[in-house]
This record gives structure tokens, C-alpha cells and sequence, in this order.
């Protein structure tokens, strides 16, 4: 049986896909920054994903802050991946709005990592 996903990036970029399902998660041209922290662990900071649906929006307090976050998850296995920023309470932190943080336990690098 064939998985049919809702988006598939160039194969002539290198990806990070979901570890479980091997969905497309985000292409490494969108990588901001390596240096976060997930609830599980390492994390990274993306400026856009794909294959990937937001949950509730809810106000949490991360490590750099008061955040309006909301939990993501992979559209085709249903996995919690992480969670995408609404809105950030303080100056310092604006650059984050918009933008999602996957957690290395849930994905992996495809296409030309060599």
C-alpha cells in the first residue's frame, strides 16, 4: 500500500520528515535555528512546515517566556510534533510568531545529507 500525503517537497532538497510515517515535514532551506528546546528535547525552529495540523491555541510559559502557542501534529499518522507560535508577549521574543518548533524524536533527514 502506497501512503498518500498531502504535500511532497522537491527531491532535490534536503528534508526532515516524520520519523513514524515518513510524511514531509519541512524543507532545510526553512530551518531558522538548530538551538531550541522541545518538551522532549532538542528542537527546531522552521518558518514554514507542511503536512502538518495546529491544535487549540493556549497560553504557555516556555523557557524564554509567556507564549501563545499551538501544539502541532503530523496530518497523516497523527503524531504531536511540536508546536507552532502565535503570538509572543515580549519584544524580544516577536521573531518566533508564525513560526513552528518540531522536536528531533519526530523526525528525520532525507535527500542528500551526505
Amino acid at each position: 500500500m502506497v501512503k498518500t500525503f498531502q504535500a511532497y517537497l522537491p527531491s532535490t532538497n534536503r528534508t526532515y520528515s516524520c520519523v513514524h510515517c515518513r510524511a514531509h515535514l519541512a524543507s532545510h532551506d526553512e530551518l531558522i535555528s538548530k538551538s531550541f528546546q522541545g518538551s522532549q528535547g532538542p528542537a527546531y525552529l522552521f518558518n514554514s512546515v507542511v503536512n502538518v495540523a495546529c491544535g487549540q491555541t493556549e497560553e504557555r510559559v516556555l523557557l524564554t517566556g509567556l507564549h501563545a502557542v499551538a501544539d502541532i501534529y503530523c496530518e497523516c499518522c497523527k503524531t504531536p510534533l511540536g508546536w507552532k507560535y502565535e503570538h509572543a508577549y515580549e519584544s524580544s521574543q516577536k521573531y518566533k510568531e508564525g513560526k513552528y518548533i518540531i522536536e528531533l524524536a519526530h523526525m528525520i533527514k532525507e535527500n542528500g545529507w551526505d
